[in-house]
C-alpha cells in the first residue's frame, strides 16, 4: 500500500484490532459450545491480525515480496479446512 506512512500504520492497526475482536468473539463461542470450528475461526482471525501487524511493525514495504502474505494464506486455509472437516463429519 502506498501513501502516508502514518495512515498506513493506523489502518494496519485498526484492521489488526478488528481481526482480534472477531477472533475473541469466536473464542467466546468455542468456550460455550466446545466446537472446534469456532476455535479454528478464532485462530484463523488471529493469523489475519498478525498478517496486518507484521508489515507495520517490521517496516515491510511490499508484503507481496516478503512472504508476509503466507500468514494470510495460513489463516484462510485453517478456516476452510475447519469448514470442510465440519461438513464431512455430517455426511
Amino acid at each position: 500500500m502506498t501513501g502516508d506512512p502514518a495512515l498506513v500504520a493506523f489502518m494496519g492497526g485498526a484492521l489488526s484490532i478488528g481481526f482480534l475482536a472477531v477472533g475473541l468473539h469466536f473464542l467466546k463461542f468455542w468456550r460455550r459450545t466446545g466446537d472446534a470450528l469456532f476455535l479454528a475461526f478464532a485462530a484463523g482471525f488471529a493469523l489475519l491480525a498478525i498478517n496486518q501487524a507484521v508489515p507495520v511493525l517490521f517496516g515491510v514495504a511490499d508484503e507481496n515480496l516478503s512472504g508476509v502474505y503466507l500468514l494470510r494464506l495460513a489463516g484462510f486455509l485453517l478456516i476452510i479446512g475447519a469448514i470442510l472437516r465440519k461438513n464431512m463429519r455430517r455426511s
